[in-house]
C-alpha cells in the first residue's frame, strides 16, 4: 500500500475523523487549526481558524454540515463545514478534551479537564438547527470521575453516555439524569490511563486503548469485557473496521522516551488484529514517532493515521487485505 502523505499541520496530530459518507477526513492537531481533506486522494480542502490552543478532538454531524471541535483554549466550537464559518463557541473554565454528536445531531457531549479547583466534567449541550438560536446552557452536567476524562461518547439510542480516562475505569451514565449506571471492574478492565475509545457502527460494542499496552472490546450495555488485544507498547488510538472483523491499534513509546530508541524499537506502527480470534494479522509502518490518531473510512476500504511527526498517512487497502484468511 503506497500511502498519501498529508502535511498540513505544524505540530503533532491529536485526532482524525471521517464524515458519515466517507468522502471527507477531518484532522485535529496541537497547532490550533482543524483541517479538512478529501478522503480519496488526501487533497487539502481548507482549515477552521479560530482556536487559540491545541485542538484535542472533533466530530462531524451525520449530514456533514456541522463540525464541533474541543480545544485546550477552554472552548468547544461549532463550525459550518462547507464555508469554514464559526457558528458558536461554548466557553468553559478548563480545556475541552472530547466532543461527540448524538445520533440525530440535536445533542453533543463535551468533556472538560480538571483545572485549578475544577474537577473533570461531562457536559451535554443542545445543538440548535438555527445557529442564531444556539445557546451555551448545558442540558446536563456530570461530575465525579477523578483525573482527566479522555473520551466520552453516546451509547445506544442516545440513552447513555460512556466515558473513560485517566483513572482507567469505564463508566456508563444515564444521559437524562446523569446517574451512573455501571462501571468497569478492576479485574477485567485496564490497569492504566484509557487514551482512546471507538464505538462500533451499530453501537452494540466499543473498543478502548490504554497506556497499559492493551486494547479491549466491550459490550455497550453490560460493560462485559469481550476481547483483549495485547501489544508491546502504549496505545494512543484505536479503530474498528465496519467491513471486516478487524480492529486496528496504534501508539508507540512516549515522545520523551523516543530519542533514546531506534524507530523500529518504538513500535510506531498500526497493528491489525482479528476482532474475534484476537490474533495479530499484520502491521503498517511509516510514522517517525508515536501514532496519536487512527480512523477507518466508513466504507472499510481505506484508513488514515496521524502521528507525533505532524503527518497524516492515508492508506487505501490493496486486494490482498480483503482476502486474508485466518
Amino acid at each position: 500500500m503506497r500511502p498519501f502523505l498529508m502535511k498540513g499541520h505544524e505540530r503533532p496530530l491529536t485526532f482524525l475523523k471521517y464524515n458519515r459518507q466517507g468522502d471527507l477526513l477531518f484532522s485535529c492537531a496541537k497547532d490550533h487549526t482543524p483541517t479538512v481533506w478529501f478522503a480519496d486522494n488526501g487533497e487539502r480542502l481548507g482549515a477552521y481558524n479560530g482556536h487559540k490552543g491545541a485542538v484535542w478532538c472533533c466530530d462531524v454531524s451525520r449530514d456533514s454540515r456541522r463540525l464541533i471541535t474541543g480545544s485546550a483554549d477552554r472552548s468547544a466550537k461549532l463550525w459550518d463545514v462547507k464555508s469554514g464559518t464559526l457558528l458558536f463557541t461554548f466557553e468553559f473554565d478548563s480545556p475541552a478534551r472530547s466532543v461527540d454528536f448524538a445520533v440525530g445531531d440535536k445533542l453533543a457531549v463535551i468533556t472538560t479537564d480538571p483545572f485549578m479547583e475544577q474537577t473533570s466534567a461531562i457536559h451535554v449541550k443542545t445543538i440548535s438547527n438555527d445557529p442564531n438560536e444556539q445557546t451555551a446552557e448545558s442540558a446536563l452536567k456530570i461530575t465525579g470521575p477523578r483525573g482527566r476524562i479522555n473520551r466520552a461518547v453516546w451509547g445506544p439510542l442516545n440513552r447513555t453516555i460512556i466515558s473513560a480516562g485517566e483513572d482507567a475505569i469505564i463508566r456508563i451514565w444515564d444521559s437524562e439524569t446523569g446517574k451512573m449506571l455501571n462501571e468497569s471492574s478492576k479485574e477485567t478492565g485496564h490497569s492504566k490511563t484509557i487514551t482512546s475509545l471507538s464505538m462500533s457502527e451499530d453501537g452494540s460494542h466499543f473498543l478502548t486503548g490504554s497506556s497499559d499496552k492493551s486494547a479491549k472490546l466491550w459490550d455497550s450495555r453490560t460493560l462485559t469485557n469481550l476481547k483483549t488485544y495485547s501489544t508491546g507498547s502504549p496505545i494512543n488510538a484505536v479503530a474498528m473496521s465496519p467491513l471486516l472483523e478487524h480492529v486496528v491499534i496504534g501508539g508507540g513509546q512516549a515522545a520523551g522516551e523516543v530519542t533514546t530508541t531506534h524507530h523500529r524499537a518504538g513500535n510506531f506502527e498500526a497493528k491489525f488484529f482479528h476482532k474475534v480470534l484476537q490474533e495479530e494479522i499484520g502491521g503498517v509502518k511509516g510514522h517517525f514517532g508515536p501514532m496519536n490518531a487512527l480512523a477507518i473510512n466508513p466504507d472499510g476500504r481505506s484508513f488514515s493515521s496521524g502521528g507525533e511527526d505532524g503527518y497524516i498517512r492515508l492508506h487505501h487497502f490493496d486486494k490482498d487485505y480483503f482476502n486474508i484468511k485466518m
